[in-house]
């Protein structure tokens, strides 16, 4: 494709955003693509930057520089550090730093896309991995989000992988969070049943509306920490899945007002803001910025799938989640 192609927008496309006009008008591009090189601002429309969703008029000039195809997704090994927890002949657990896609995804430039993740690091670090999530999944049984850290499941081998697979869908295998949400849960102990699906409008997000091809999802919390600050009410609690939807606790706690602190995408603020110290000064209000989601995998356990052996695993908060819970408790009122 040419570096740069320009387009005059015809009469009969007004009232077209321009994300679908492109989509329409670039051979082999799609929708999602152009978004993205809008946003990038690879994009100009009369020499300006614009949004995906502006609505034409017809008689612009487009211009798009750069390159419109994305380079394939591909997994190869990289030295990345792992914190290995457990490990045998067939499968290992590690503690997966917030910030890492376990596979290769989304991202702006193709080194984003496709390095930096997970497989890559499990690539370089053993020299098997089971083939059943295919070539770009390796090891792969179950994921967590990108913002989420903690403990998870790799399978050295497809005989580990298949009986893994069983055993999540079975509920054969307990996995328990740690997470913090906005306000004050309403129980010190409750269960959130509600099935969850793809938004239709926000591809990016899930819901719990019942929308077809909604699946079910089974949410246990119990309150482990209850927290009155100036940067105002929070609640620590422990998280049990008994099954394994995408972003399943962040939006189970979103649906019942609750958002998991730094989970902007289902309504947490990206900054929190300190009540004034005073109603009488004006001084700059303090704020918090976590900069990922306060959810974290602390707990796994499962019979080991070859062995029959107990496998029982915990993982510390990380001290970036530990250190915001301090300076939250700092600003709580004396006792």
């Amino acid at each position: 494709m040419p570096e740069l192609e320009t387009l005059l927008v015809p009469v009969e496309a007004a009232g077209w955003r321009l994300d679908q006009f492109l989509a329409g008008q670039l051979a082999g591009v799609s929708r999602s693509r152009v978004q993205q090189l809008v946003e990038q601002g690879d994009v100009l429309v009369e020499g300006r930057r614009e949004k995906a969703s502006l609505k034409l008029r017809g008689g612009e000039s487009i211009a798009v520089h750069g390159q419109q195809q994305v380079t394939p997704l591909e997994a190869h090994a990289e030295e990345i550090p792992l914190e290995i927890v457990y490990e045998d002949e067939d499968l290992a657990v590690v503690n997966k730093p917030a910030g890492m896609m376990v596979h290769a995804g989304s991202g702006a430039t193709d080194e984003a896309r496709s390095g930096g993740t997970l497989v890559n690091a499990l690539l370089h670090r053993f020299p098997t991995l089971s083939s059943i999530g295919g070539e770009l999944r390796p090891g792969i049984v179950h994921r967590l989000d990108k913002d989420t850290s903690g403990l998870i499941v790799i399978a050295r081998n497809d005989k580990t992988h298949e009986a893994l697979a069983e055993m999540f869908a079975s509920r054969q295998i307990t996995k328990t969070y740690q997470a913090l949400v906005h306000g004050a849960l309403p129980e010190d102990g409750a269960t959130i049943q509600a099935p969850i699906s793809r938004d239709s409008v926000r591809r990016t997000r899930m819901t719990t509306r019942r929308l077809d091809g909604a699946r079910n999802a089974i949410s246990h919390y119990r309150v482990v920490d209850r927290l009155e600050t100036r940067f105002g009410p929070f609640t620590q609690a422990r998280v049990r899945i008994e099954t394994g939807r995408t972003h399943q606790i962040r939006v189970h706690m979103a649906s019942i007002n609750h958002p998991v602190v730094g989970d902007t995408l289902y309504g947490a603020p990206a900054k929190i803001v300190a009540l004034p110290l005073s109603t009488t000064r004006k001084a700059a209000r303090e704020v918090l910025e976590l900069g990922r989601n306060f959810l974290h995998s602390a707990e796994l356990q499962f019979t080991h799938p070859i062995t029959g052996k107990v496998v029982q695993l915990e993982s510390p908060l990380p001290e970036e989640l530990e250190s915001f819970l301090a300076r939250l408790r700092e600003t709580a009122p004396p006792a």
